[in-house]
């Protein structure tokens, strides 16, 4: 298929669409600098890493042919540093230690579950625009890269891998084993002492983008990190004398750290895809368990399916209770500011009923 050529009298640019980019019509609101995209096919369309040649090469274009647009926004530019999070953790953690110095921006639109998430041409416009891209690492969000490679123009967006230096532990397959082939457990921000060590690579990096304001990013980070290791404290404590130290979930590995933590035996129904399921034999392993230990819950996750853990705690009588893994919140949480803590404070909360401590 041929690419179609769309003309702007302006100033005489064409950019180019066609089937890679899923038959999308684009144009360009001079006012605003911005691309707006409509596919004829379907509204609001995911792409996939494949179609991110095309779309690239338009983000590229726009820079090219229409240099008056970094002109006319740097005179409206806010004069904050210009921060892009990928998932909730890590938009939480820039949140509180840059405060009003930072223009943030959470990539994964809130309820979207992460696994599944592919950036979209609007997605990569915002990244572009932006002095620091932060991730969490290339097992959870394994288009990070190939996305930065295309839009990083004269060493912006800054990459910033907020799980580097992070404890890490092994992946499980379907059937709940450790990896052998060095694949790691990518969930890092659900141990405390990960996400105290992330808040501190999230503050260095912001004193890097606004060196003025390092001693106020440090005061934020080590504030916050007292905070947590209250939080860490009670973890401790509140979970120290329970009925059992079984922690059954209905859902993807997603746990692990929470569990090594707190000295827990986390069993879930399937390895760290959550787009697998459960083998037949995983699931009677999850089963026996329960009966065996007479367990009285099974959790499950948010923004995933309960079904798994539903059919579980419908054979055994369990009572489902709700983990949060913190990856993404709705957006209803994202409006009324649920923060990390808040979320680790629930989790904190249903543990105690489902474990049955005193």
């Amino acid at each position: 298929m041929n690419p179609e050529r769309i003309p702007y009298p302006s100033n005489g640019a064409e950019l180019i669409t066609g089937h890679n980019l899923h038959r999308q019509v684009f144009s360009l609101d001079m006012k605003r600098c911005t691309v707006i995209f409509t596919d004829k096919n379907k509204a609001d369309s995911r792409h996939s890493l494949k179609h991110f040649t095309g779309t690239v090469l338009l983000v590229l274009l726009v820079a090219t042919f229409f240099p008056a647009c970094s002109r006319h926004e740097s005179r409206l530019d806010s004069g904050k540093l210009k921060v892009v999070a990928t998932i909730y953790p890590l938009y939480d953690f820039v949140r509180v230690v840059g405060g009003d110095a930072v223009e943030l921006h959470l990539l994964l639109p809130p309820g979207v579950e992460p696994h599944s998430f592919e950036p979209r041409p609007e997605d990569m416009m915002t990244v572009a625009k932006a002095d620091i891209f932060i991730y969490t690492n290339s097992g959870m969000e394994p288009w990070a890269e190939k996305l930065l490679s295309g839009v990083t123009r004269n060493g912006k967006p800054v990459k910033i891998e907020a799980g580097q230096g992070t404890r890490a532990i092994n992946a499980a397959d379907a059937e709940g084993h450790d990896h052998k082939n060095g694949a790691k457990d990518p969930h890092v921000w659900l141990d405390i002492a990960n996400a105290m060590l992330m808040i501190d690579t999230v503050a260095n990096a912001l004193a890097e983008g606004v060196p003025a304001k390092k001693e106020l990013f440090k005061a934020n980070a080590a504030a916050y990190k007292v905070r947590l290791k209250t939080v860490d404290d009670r973890f401790r404590s509140e979970l120290a004398d329970c009925a059992t130290r079984e922690f059954i979930h209905g859902g993807h590995y997603a746990f692990a750290y929470l569990a090594e933590r707190y000295n827990l035996h986390y069993l879930s129904a399937y390895g760290v895809s959550a787009d697998s399921e459960p083998s037949p034999k995983k699931m009677m392993a999850l089963i026996d368990t329960i009966r065996r230990h007479k367990l009285t819950s099974v959790f499950y996750e948010e923004l995933l399916s309960p079904a798994v853990a539903r059919s579980v705690a419908a054979e055994t009588g369990a009572t489902l209770l709700k983990l949060h893994g913190i990856h993404n919140i709705t957006r209803q949480e994202l409006e009324s500011k649920t923060s990390y803590i808040d979320l680790m404070e629930q989790n904190l909360a249903a543990l105690r009923k489902g474990l049955v401590c005193r």
